[in-house]
């Protein structure tokens, strides 16, 4: 049965900085991808960024680049997602994913999803 599990979640205040884990069982992160996804309060799910062990390649949308950093404990089976010089617009709730790929679509797994809030 696959798993993934976020945590590290909470209120942060704006330029503050935040790390989220994904923990993940069930399958290996060197064959799957995972991502981090967001939603917005009143917005669509976005994508943040993903990783790729079997390709060693990631991808990360321009709001964040910079910002955030997507690693990966192959050890842990765990994907962080490192946050700093958070702003409010950061908000919102935030999922991994894994599927085969760094590929929207193909992501069949997903946490529940963890708040960030960013606020003074």
């Amino acid at each position: 049965q696959v798993q993934l599990v976020e945590s590290g979640g909470g209120l942060v205040q704006p330029g503050g900085s935040l790390t989220l884990t994904c923990a993940v069982s069930g399958l290996s992160l060197n064959e799957y991808a995972v991502a981090w996804f967001r939603q917005a309060p009143g917005k669509e799910r976005e994508g943040v960024t993903c990783i790729d062990e079997r390709s060693a390649s990631s991808v990360i949308v321009d709001s964040v680049a910079g910002r955030f950093t997507i690693s990966l404990d192959s050890t842990k089976n765990s994907v962080y997602l490192q946050m700093k010089s958070l702003k409010p617009e950061d908000t919102g709730v935030y999922y991994c994913a894994s599927g085969y790929g760094c590929i929207e679509d193909n992501m069949n797994y997903w946490g529940k999803g963890i708040l960030v809030t960013v606020s003074s």
